[in-house]
């Protein structure tokens, strides 16, 4: 099974944490994000993990040069233009088996998510994308139907609403930073380099079965700014 981990971003809700290092190599309870997202993906069996890169490109590739682990870790090299999380996956479809699915988390999520059970669902549910999704306060939502298909995206701050399908009660999830894509919507991506994912399976999902994958039981820790981090870490100390 296959994995890519987005670690290339700027890290700017880290700061000063990130003003010399890039985001993945910010330590939590000891370990860095990116050795936390590796053990839950190997956890999970994965053996070949794609990384990202652009923030500090040359510290990661040393760093990564160095991980000890029994799986192949590859570069996926953004250091020259930061390509988003849509284009930074279609920079790397050249390094993907083309037969299997690819999981997706961002650097900074720590959860105890089951990727084995989502992936079976993903399976069973012959779907073109999975995401991981639960109940949670955030200022921006996905819009399902009963089936959890994704009909739409709510922005709750600025009252922007789209929707991919007739306007109907919808329910609201947010969207947890882990999704699963099939290979054969590869050839959908749009032809620009620099694009988000969110807004493409919004534009998918007229056409092809993006569903949601709820897991509300698990642990889940955005750590992508100092405050969240220390409350990760809190947690993390007492579970153990």
């Amino acid at each position: 099974m296959q994995a890519m981990i987005f670690a290339a971003g700027l890290g700017t809700r880290l700061q000063p944490l990130t003003n010399t290092k890039p985001k993945a190599l910010v330590e939590v309870c000891g370990k860095t994000l990116l050795q936390h997202s590796i053990e839950m993906l190997i956890k999970n069996g994965i053996t070949n993990i794609i990384v990202n890169i652009h923030h500090f490109a040359d510290m990661m590739k040393n760093y990564i040069a160095n991980l000890n682990y029994n799986v192949e870790i590859q570069i996926s090299d953004e250091s020259n233009l930061l390509l988003d999380t849509g284009g930074g996956l279609k920079n790397a479809i050249r390094l993907f088996n083309q037969n299997e699915p690819i999981m997706i988390t961002n650097v900074d999520i720590l959860t105890n998510i089951s990727l084995q059970k989502m992936l079976q669902h993903h399976i069973t549910s012959k779907a073109d994308a999975t995401l991981a999704v639960r109940k949670r306060n955030s200022s921006r939502y996905l819009l399902f139907n009963n089936n959890l298909e994704l009909k739409g995206w709510q922005n709750t701050k600025t009252g922007e609403v789209l929707y991919t399908a007739e306007k109907s009660a919808f329910s609201q999830f947010a969207f947890s930073g882990i999704h699963i894509i099939s290979p054969n919507i590869f050839d959908k991506f749009p032809n620009e380099d620099v694009f988000p994912i969110i807004p493409h399976y919004l534009n998918l999902a007229a056409t092809h079965k993006i569903i949601g994958y709820q897991h509300q039981d698990d642990y889940w820790f955005d750590a992508g700014s100092v405050e969240k981090i220390a409350e990760a870490e809190k947690f993390l100390i007492n579970v153990k």
